[in-house]
């Protein structure tokens, strides 16, 4: 045998053939650990060969026991390389199945035999078998200890193969675990699919875990909690879609398309439990649920799980302001920012920042609560005290204001005093958010608004270097003050490209301001072609991928009417009023009340009468009756 430390040569005069020794004794592997434990202040590394002997005269021990207590002691001394030399010596595969014989025999004994009655000869004791395998389980964590992560993994998925070979179905109901045995392999279980995660093998962890879940192994609720929570993470952020194993699927009752839907029913299931109190309230389950929930879009049932949070966990300021953002993904902005109102009460959180900053962008995007948006944004400015949110603050303040003065129905002198705020607030923004695209976008929208176009054409031209030129906002900027400088074909040329780059949706609003162009250059007839083109695009992606949300269907509405606008429009300049009539027709049809709708048919009817007044008043029968008048 090889000698623990020295590695020399050792020799039983007898090998003992039984592998029961410790049937006999009534001691545990923790006494026995507390028993070596002891002697560990009075040997010596030198000595180890003689407390191995010592260990098989004293105790009965066999080789691999010997072999289990020595490993244990150097454990315990810190030095994994030691232990793991001792533990080496145990021939693991070959204890292996007459380990799996005594588990699979041992609820059979209970319940066929008293306890008086001795055990066969040929089996193990359950002492031996948890000696032996808190020996594996030793050798795992000594080989995690020096980083061997992937032997490690190897070690503990021994210890669970030796198990489940034993107990198929899992551990049976009444299993009574006297030596600990349980214990070691619950330890193991938990420990397998993190060391594959330390080993960089992620498809090998998630297979761990979902082996860990589909039987039952008697793990308490938190472990059993702990492992489902782990799961999900690593389902979620590892990057990988990992298909469930084919030993696996015929257990599975329920397969999961994706990572994030396996993730989300396994949170789902622990936030159950947390409602039922069968576990406690972990914030990190939380955390994963909202994220996932987020990225399916599933808005809904996190609200719902919000509102069913708890009281105490969270404050009601902090709940409020959670529901706010669910409803804002969601498209009810109103309802967001009547949630965000209550929590920002006297009696609440008057200067909880982030709600602050979240009305104040919720008003920017509705033009008629815009005067609301500015004083949340003053608000949010005197809470801020670090300079990121500060500018974060002076950004939607100055959006605030630029929106405000365009359609907040004010004087001119009013909107004067307005823009110069809006302009003073973006800058001051810049200052702290250099690099943030969005501030350098809506600083250069305001400076061509107020008609600096040299200073709107510097900030679009940093904003596309900023974005590497990915978002279609900054093209479509770009195109527009270049044709408030009248260049037109310069402006042609970028809605061109952008044409090339963008998806459907973008490509149609790219169409209408190219037709836009050739109407500001004089050319109707290419306009009308173009306006053509958008309004079958328009109905053919409607049929064949109807909108589903209702933003989807008012955006889409909504541009379908201003296409057919913009086309009578063309018509009635070029005098063709019957079909300026068709093209307002059409535009009532998606929204009959509309004021744009009936100031179109209203123009067009007032200039075809003069057209026909002016034709009936200059032909040849009238004209004398004309002079007469």
């Amino acid at each position: 045998m090889l000698c623990a430390c020295s590695g020399e040569q050792f020799k039983f005069e007898e090998v003992p053939q039984s592998p029961e020794s410790l049937a006999t004794r009534d001691f545990s592997a923790s006494a026995l650990s507390s028993r070596t434990w002891d002697w560990d202040s009075r040997f010596e590394e030198s000595q180890l060969e003689d407390v191995e002997c010592t260990l098989k005269e004293a105790l009965s021990l066999n080789y691999e026991e010997a072999r289990a207590l020595l490993g244990r002691l150097e454990y315990q001394r810190g030095n994994f390389s030691a232990a793991l030399q001792v533990f080496q010596g145990i021939d693991i595969r070959g204890i292996a199945p007459r380990m799996s014989k005594s588990i699979a025999e041992r609820p059979k004994r209970k319940k066929g035999k008293s306890k008086s009655e001795p055990a066969p000869t040929n089996v193990m004791s359950m002492h031996s078998v948890s000696l032996l395998l808190e020996a594996i389980l030793l050798k795992a964590k000594s080989l995690e200890g020096l980083g061997r992560y992937k032997d490690a993994a190897r070690e503990c998925k021994t210890i669970i193969d030796t198990v489940e070979s034993a107990l198929p179905n899992g551990i049976p109901d009444g299993f009574i675990d006297e030596c600990k045995m349980q214990d070691m392999f619950h330890k193991a279980l938990e420990s397998l699919p993190k060391l594959w995660k330390q080993a960089g093998l992620i498809e090998e962890a998630i297979f761990a875990y979902r082996r860990v879940l589909i039987k039952p192994w008697n793990l308490d609720p938190i472990s059993l909690a702990a492992i489902q929570r782990d799961l999900a993470a690593v389902l979620l952020y590892s990057g990988i879609e990992a298909s469930p194993h084919p030993d696996l699927q015929t257990s599975l009752k329920i397969t999961p398309m994706s990572n994030t839907e396996e993730a989300i029913l396994l949170l789902l299931l622990l936030m159950t439990k947390v409602a039922s109190q069968e576990i406690p309230w972990d914030q990190e389950i939380f955390n994963h649920l909202t994220f996932a929930l987020s990225v399916a879009g599933l808005f809904e049932p996190l609200s719902d799980h919000i509102e069913q949070i708890f009281p105490g966990v969270h404050h009601r300021a902090d709940r409020w302001y959670l529901l706010a953002l669910c409803y804002s993904a969601r498209g009810e902005d109103e309802v967001a920012l009547n949630l965000l109102k209550k929590s920002l009460g006297p009696s609440e959180k008057p200067n909880h920042l982030p709600s602050l900053l979240l009305a104040a962008k919720l008003c920017s995007q509705n033009p008629k609560l815009t005067h609301e948006g500015i004083n949340f944004g003053q608000r949010a400015i005197d809470c801020s005290k670090d300079d990121h949110r500060h500018g974060v603050a002076h950004f939607l303040l100055g959006v605030n204001y630029g929106k405000y003065a365009r359609h907040g129905g004010v004087s001119d002198t009013e909107r004067k005093v307005l823009q110069g705020e809006s302009l003073k607030s973006l800058q001051k923004a810049l200052l702290t958010e250099r690099q943030d695209p969005y501030v350098i976008l809506c600083l250069g929208l305001e400076n061509a608004v107020q008609r600096n176009l040299t200073e709107a054409l510097d900030n679009v031209t940093k904003f596309l270097e900023v974005v590497g030129g990915s978002l279609v906002e900054g093209w479509r900027l770009l195109a527009l003050v270049l044709s408030a400088e009248q260049q037109f074909k310069d402006a042609e040329t970028i809605v061109d490209i952008a044409l090339d780059e963008t998806e459907k949706d973008e490509s149609l609003r790219f169409l209408r301001l190219k037709a836009m162009l050739q109407i500001s250059e004089g050319q109707p007839s290419q306009a009308i072609e173009i306006y053509r083109t958008l309004l079958t695009l328009v109905q053919a992606q409607r049929e064949k991928t109807p909108w589903k949300t209702d933003m989807e269907v008012g955006f889409g509405k909504n541009f379908e009417m201003k296409a057919w606008h913009d086309l009578a429009g063309i018509y009635t300049r070029l005098g063709m009023f019957s079909d300026a009539c068709v093209c307002v027709d059409k535009a009532k049809s998606i929204s009959f009340y509309s004021p744009m709708n009936w100031h179109a048919t209203g123009c067009n009817i007032l200039l075809s009468s003069k057209v026909k007044h002016l034709r009936l008043c200059l032909s040849p029968q009238r004209r004398p009756l004309v002079l007469v008048l």
